[in-house]
């Protein structure tokens, strides 16, 4: 195993806590996270603004504590068309992949942010669409 892959598979661990359709719905939020619409961790944090949920979001990328979202905040946030995609990619439901989403960005987006601001550049970027890579190609 790589030393890209073992770190991917810890993230993952931490991130969803296993493997399996944890490990696709991992590659799935990094891809979209990571997509030219959403604009990486910035564009997120501005997408999560615009719809009133970025207490949430700042709470993510800060040193303290998450706050958590409902799947029906991130639907909201997201857009229905967005998590419809990504469910119709995975395999599951509407409903589990927002609730998915909103168990996984938390997670993700603090272990992507753990100076508790946005990195500089494309250094997220980089890693995001690495993980959407080995997870989503699995």
């Amino acid at each position: 195993m790589s030393l890209f892959e073992s770190l991917a598979k810890g993230l993952a661990e931490k991130v969803l806590g296993g493997e399996g359709q944890n490990n696709n719905l991992l590659g799935a939020a990094a891809s979209l996270i990571n997509s030219p619409e959403i604009g990486g961790l910035a564009g997120l944090a501005q997408l999560f603004n615009r719809q009133g949920q970025g207490d949430a979001m700042a709470s993510w990328i800060s040193k303290g504590k998450n706050l958590p979202i409902s799947p029906e905040a991130i639907l909201n946030v997201l857009g229905q068309g967005r998590v419809q995609e990504l469910a119709g990619k995975l395999g599951l439901s509407n409903a589990d992949a927002a609730k998915g989403l909103a168990s996984a960005l938390p997670n993700l987006v603090d272990k992507l942010t753990p100076d508790g601001k946005l990195p500089a550049g494309n250094e997220a970027g980089d890693m995001l669409a690495q993980l959407a890579k080995r997870f989503l190609s699995s």
